[in-house]
């Protein structure tokens, strides 16, 4: 009865610590699938990229962690090691660089949209179809984003020279360190109208109320928006991958992009 005894309470507590190894690795294995990925991304994508990271998050498991701010500035700060595991400029340059100075996976730098410029105001029959009002307007203040450091910006910088009115309208411009913070100064009427992106006033829908101008993509340069993988895993992997799948790229078309 004693031997009895004994192996009864060795069979129980073998399989205690079979149960307890099993959770164990149940627990480590969960660990290990749900990921976390820093994305650092341009603030016009920024809207279309949070509607990616959440069909992605719930396909996968893995959480996304998204930073937005200009390209310029986010290139300065990858270059002094911020924790950042993708790239999505507004630009080509700024990927190009990295991946010439070794800051990137080699291969991982795709175009992943083309951005259009767009001049709007919110206040309805205020622009033109021609843009018109920019040389006959009497507004008082033109948002625009830093031609510095944010793409977007140089883009309008582009198109001001290329009308004659870069010098004329400078007393008048207002600029934000990226074209979300310009959209802002015309949405909160800080400012009357703004050059800004067609994706911030479409917003896979309708198109925000008020009146624009879609600007020639003839009078600036092609605004190529790339990405790039800084930190290689499996889950940078998997969504730079989801990010060219068709299904985003339909959803990417229909923020206001161009496809390459």
């Amino acid at each position: 009865p004693i031997a009895g005894r004994m192996l009864t309470r060795v069979v129980a507590l073998w399989l205690l610590l079979s149960a307890t190894v099993t959770m164990a690795d149940e627990i480590f294995v969960a660990v290990a699938v749900a990921v976390a990925v820093a994305v650092a991304v341009a603030s016009n994508f920024a809207g279309t990229l949070k509607t990616i990271t959440k069909r992605f998050e719930a396909a996968t498991g893995h959480k996304v962690h998204i930073s937005v701010g200009a390209t310029g500035k986010q290139y300065a700060q990858i270059r002094h090691g911020a924790p950042f595991d993708l790239f999505f400029a507004a630009d080509s340059r700024r990927p190009e660089l990295l991946e010439s100075e070794g800051f990137t996976q080699p291969g991982s730098r795709f175009t992943y949209a083309l951005g259009k410029l767009v001049l709007w105001s919110p206040l309805p029959a205020y622009v033109d179809p021609q843009g018109k009002i920019l040389e006959q307007g009497d507004f008082k203040h033109l948002a625009m984003a830093n031609p510095r450091l944010a793409p977007y910006g140089k883009a309008t910088r582009e198109v001001l020279q290329a009308l004659g009115l870069w010098q004329r309208l400078q007393p008048r411009t207002v600029r934000g360190e990226n074209i979300g913070q310009a959209f802002q100064f015309v949405k909160s009427g800080n400012a009357e109208l703004g050059l800004v992106a067609w994706s911030q006033i479409k917003r896979a829908g309708p198109p925000a109320p008020g009146s624009h101008w879609a600007v020639p993509t003839l009078l600036y340069s092609p605004i190529e928006q790339q990405a790039v993988v800084l930190k290689p895993s499996k889950a940078t992997r998997e969504f730079a991958a989801f990010v060219r799948s068709n299904e985003v790229k339909a959803l990417i078309r229909d923020s206001g992009y161009d496809l390459p």
